[in-house]
């Protein structure tokens, strides 16, 4: 397009020419930060992820932890410490981030306007005065460098030499040489300086998905040498597990030994228990033999496994106590050694050493509840009632026993103002707007009383009768006419349980007087 003399018709062909480039160039420029915006987006969704999926692995850390403290505690007291410099310096790049795109606020959709993101003057006048390294830029630096420092001082010898040397290479800030500038550039210059501000966004953004993914390579690291001893026949511990806890005299004391890391395509060599061999199964023996006297009895033994051409032994160690056959049901009220009229009192009734299917319970108002050997106990009129219980014993014979419990009416509640009860004090205009209720104070059972009726006594003047729980017209109006040190008696509190399916009729509450101040 150059040489020569141009006509104005050719001027005006390579004016348009250019202006066609120039839009090319501007159209790809805008494709290019549209591309940064879509990778920063991904990144931030994968970061999302990762943040879930550490969570979840910090969560079974912290059960292992509390299951068994002396093998993971210390383990994850390094991981909390991790995370906390994990956080802090994630949050200080979004900070960044936040100061620098302040100017481009998000859609609904969670997109930057990447297109009009072109200009680096807010990384470069945040990380530079002039062409040197401003304060904040230093920082920046400063925070990058010392991050591999910080998780290698806590993690110490917990973290493999091969997986630090991977988290120092990854927050590296070493100078980068340039092609373009034929000459090694400091890594903010490299990495930040006139760079438009989307792609500054995208390479925080990336900045922080190393962050959490060192979070996740130093938890996953750390339990490398876990996986690989629970790989091993070692990792398996032997759990001796009876039909249950206790044995009566002549029975035959059955239940299995299991593997405490099962896996049913695991079979024993052999497997002996009290010098017996006795059938092996996948991942499991049973066993039964004579329970012995009254006592304590120890079950010994040992699974035999071949591996790598030698047995292994994993020793086998439990108990079992034998008890004598009852002759008597355990009987208890879960409150006291007293039941109440027209509650459902809760009771626990079970026979030593029997299952809850083999016992029977009965009484005038007992029904079951939830969970074994459970009953809610709702007596009627009289002062006593009983509670007769029989069982089945494992070979088949029948017993039987019996209680007795005292039956007490629900005791009165006291009159209260406000929910303080005997004597109150304050001014009218608080006595005009206050609750009358009714307490039961140091009852066994949580009982909600609702006032709805009570009689209103101001001195020297006649008492009124108000029907709900709290004074009307005509008692304010009798307030009008006293003055300070008066006294008002409210009494006849009529009162209904709340919550109680039984039509009890609560006796009435005991008065509260009401002093003016």
């Amino acid at each position: 397009m150059a040489g020569g003399k141009l006509t104005p018709r050719q001027k005006m062909i390579n004016l348009m020419y250019l202006v066609f480039i120039a839009m090319l160039a501007l159209n790809m420029s805008k494709e290019v930060l549209s591309a940064f915006g879509i990778l920063n987006i991904k990144i931030e969704d994968s970061n999302s992820i990762t943040d879930i999926r550490n969570e979840s692995s910090f969560q079974q850390l912290a059960q292992k932890a509390s299951d068994q403290p002396l093998q993971y505690g210390d383990k994850k007291a390094k991981v909390d410490k991790i995370r906390a410099v994990a956080k802090e310096f994630n949050d200080y790049i979004e900070t960044i981030k936040a100061s620098i795109t302040k100017e481009f606020p998000k859609d609904k959709a969670g997109n930057y306007p990447c297109e009009q993101m072109d200009k680096s003057d807010a990384v470069d006048n945040l990380f530079y005065t002039g062409d040197k390294e401003s304060a904040k830029g230093k920082e920046f630096l400063q925070k990058i460098q010392s991050f591999a420092g910080q998780i290698k001082a806590i993690g110490g010898s917990s973290i493999a030499e091969s997986e630090m040397k991977k988290i120092e290479k990854r927050f590296e800030t070493k100078p980068v040489y340039s092609e373009k500038a034929e000459a090694n550039l400091s890594w903010l210059d490299y990495n930040y300086h006139h760079f438009p501000l989307i792609a500054s966004v995208t390479k925080l953004t990336q900045l922080q998905a190393d962050i959490k993914a060192t979070e996740s390579d130093v938890m996953e690291g750390m339990f490398k040498s876990d996986l690989v001893a629970a790989a091993s026949l070692t990792a398996y511990q032997p759990i001796v597990v009876p039909e249950k806890t206790a044995f009566f005299q002549g029975e035959a004391v059955k239940g299995k030994i299991i593997l405490g890391k099962f896996d049913p395509n695991l079979v024993a060599k052999s497997v002996v228990v009290n010098g017996v061999s006795v059938p092996a199964k996948a991942g499991q023996a049973d066993f039964s033999f004579g329970a012995g006297a009254v006592g304590e009895h120890e079950i010994t033994g040992s699974f035999n496994f071949d591996e790598n051409g030698k047995v292994v032994s994993l020793p086998i160690k439990g108990n079992y106590v034998v008890v004598p056959q009852p002759k008597s049901a355990n009987i208890s009220a879960d409150k006291m050694n007293v039941v109440y009229r027209g509650l459902p009192n809760p009771m626990t009734i079970s026979f030593a050493g029997i299952s809850d299917d083999k016992v029977t319970a009965s009484a005038p108002g007992l029904t079951r509840a939830t969970g074994n050997g459970k009953y809610n106990l709702n007596p009627g009129s009289g002062t006593e009632v009983t509670v007769g219980v029989t069982a089945k014993l494992p070979d088949g014979k029948g017993v039987s026993d019996k209680k007795v419990f005292r039956i007490k009416n629900i005791p009165a509640p006291a009159g209260a103002i406000a929910g303080t009860v005997g004597i109150v004090k304050g001014a009218k205009s608080r006595l005009e707007v206050s609750q009358v209720s009714a307490e039961l104070q140091d009852f066994l059972y949580d009982l909600k009383f609702q006032v709805t009726r009570f009689t209103f006594k101001v001195t020297g003047q006649a008492a009124i009768i108000v029907n709900g729980d709290r004074v009307n017209a005509q008692c304010k109006t009798a307030l009008s006419k006293v003055g300070r040190g008066d006294q008002v008696t409210i009494f006849d509190i009529k009162t209904k349980i709340v919550g109680v399916t039984a039509a009890i009729v609560p006796k009435d509450a005991a008065p509260v007087i009401y002093e003016i101040q």
